[in-house]
């Protein structure tokens, strides 16, 4: 008898659905039902696969509505910000249906003068089966970044949504087969819980995509290396916006409408929000009287909800306690809290908290908290500011708020972030052709963009013979004069250059 879970609402903690809790077996069944798919996808060629997931897409955009109910009832956002993530979707892999060619395609590539006499070419060819393990705070927008850029890449894919959020991605293989039925049963879905994931680790894929947390994210790059699977983690981060000196009201009442949007939008359940600011001391004050103000009228409350909640619910019902805690740990330590407190987190829900002077060792500080808290410190400068930033255990995005573009790319330049932002807050995530990713905890490896499409491909090199050489330094027939005075003839030319 196959066991089954149940998903709960966060709002009401009410059963919305249930779910099957896939076994090893099924979880083996569906990742060689993948790979049997996945010659007939990369027999379509780049003209079928392109056509395919544009018909992908097209199914889902108008599945959007449907799409965005589940996403809303599963996780507690409003659905507005579900329909946002669905958008955000659509127009990633638009790009990588009509970008995965010219990226991955074979090329030329110069050959050298030692290898003159041969034509060098590189492609790339799919890894096979992708198993992705994505994750409930934006259960359709993460894992596609991975689960679009692989398909397009010519893999098939197998994914394990969290058992939080569960329903989009059952969605999405039923949508795929029904949009594309030449090639039902590329993309598969299992879902289950920690030991499903465990599964897919084991079951045979030639990549996995994980997004998490670190703790879990070192325990699925543990089982991935005992085949020497390899693993591309996103991890989380612990995001610093920087504000400059010298900014005029205008670009203060911009760069705080930004912080607070990255800061509480998804109740701060955003692994790229921003969790700390760094501002310049003679803008501080101001600053955080302004994010106070917009923080103030944020109302969380539930999705489809008589009056419309600003954001909703804590998903995981666990972290409003840990947000509890970093907010509790700061001001023992110091800290002062401007906007609520301690008091803010009432299950389901955490109102907005603004706090000032976090020591840097808090756990407001190294930590994500993933919650709608934002630490706001003073720095002397933006020099300051960066070191700040950069001592973290964490490197995934960031935001920078100067007087100039030019000095916004010179602060940019300095900072570890796999992403930042310049003027705005995660501008980045709705771009397709910019790669996404950390280092640290983190994680490695990227999404999206033209790294993203490699991410999911082998390289694959080429070498044709176009003449016959002077000296074959690859044939026992080659002379032996003729091949030292070659070698001395090629050592004297690295002697000039």
């Amino acid at each position: 008898m196959t066991s089954s879970f149940a998903c709960l609402s966060p709002s009401s903690g009410e059963q919305v659905a249930e779910y099957p809790v896939a076994t090893e077996a099924e979880v083996r069944t569906a990742v060689a039902g993948a790979r049997e798919a996945a010659a007939g996808w990369w027999r379509a060629g780049p003209r079928g696969r392109r056509a395919a997931l544009l018909a992908f897409k097209h199914a889902l955009a108008r599945e959007t509505d449907a799409l965005a109910g589940v996403i809303a009832t599963e996780t507690g956002k409003p659905v507005r910000d579900a329909r946002t993530e669905v958008i955000l979707t659509l127009h990633h892999l638009d790009w990588a249906a009509r970008n995965a060619h010219r990226v991955l395609r074979r090329r030329r590539v110069p050959s050298g003068a030692l290898a003159v006499h041969e034509r060098a070419l590189v492609g790339h060819r799919p890894l096979g089966v992708i198993g992705v393990i994505g994750p409930w705070n934006y259960p359709l927008y993460t894992p596609m970044g991975s689960i679009g850029y692989a398909l397009a890449a010519g893999n098939g894919v197998v994914v394990k949504p969290s058992e939080l959020a569960p329903g989009v991605a059952v969605r999405l293989s039923r949508v795929f087969d029904a949009a594309v039925p030449a090639h039902a049963g590329l993309l598969r879905t299992v879902t289950g819980l920690a030991r499903t994931g465990e599964s897919l680790t084991r079951a045979g894929v030639d990549k996995v995509a994980f997004t998490g947390s670190p703790d879990t994210a070192r325990k699925v790059a543990a089982v991935c290396a005992e085949t020497l699977t390899p693993v591309l983690v996103e991890g989380g981060g612990k995001d610093a916006a920087i504000v400059g000196p010298g900014l005029g009201q205008a670009a203060l009442e911009r760069a705080a409408e930004a912080i607070v949007w990255g800061a509480m939008s998804n109740a701060g359940q955003t692994c790229a929000g921003v969790e700390r600011v760094y501002a310049a001391a003679d803008v501080h004050e101001r600053l955080v009287q302004l994010i106070i103000r917009r923080a103030r009228r944020l109302e969380p409350g539930a999705s489809g909800g008589e009056k419309a909640a600003d954001y909703g619910a804590t998903t995981l019902p666990s972290q409003v306690g840990t947000v509890e805690y970093h907010v509790k740990e700061a001001v023992n330590a110091g800290a002062r809290a401007l906007l609520g407190g301690p008091g803010s987190a009432q299950p389901p829900y955490v109102r907005p908290v603004v706090l000032v002077d976090v020591p840097e060792d808090s756990p407001a500080m190294r930590e994500e908290t993933f919650g709608p808290v934002v630490a706001v410190n003073a720095v002397a400068d933006l020099d300051e500011a960066v070191l700040r930033t950069n001592d973290s255990p964490y490197a995934l995005g960031a935001a920078v708020f100067t007087r100039t573009r030019r000095e916004g790319l010179r602060v940019a330049a300095g900072l570890r972030a796999g992403a930042v932002s310049v003027g705005s807050v995660l501008g980045y995530a709705a771009v397709p052709a910019l790669p996404f990713g950390g280092s640290g905890l983190s994680g490695y490896g990227r999404i999206h963009g033209a790294e993203g499409l490699r991410a999911f491909a082998a390289p694959a090199s080429v070498t044709v013979r176009r003449f016959h050489p002077y000296a074959d330094l690859t044939s026992f027939a080659t002379p032996r004069t003729r091949a030292a005075r070659a070698v001395e003839f090629a050592r004297r030319l690295h002697t000039l250059r």
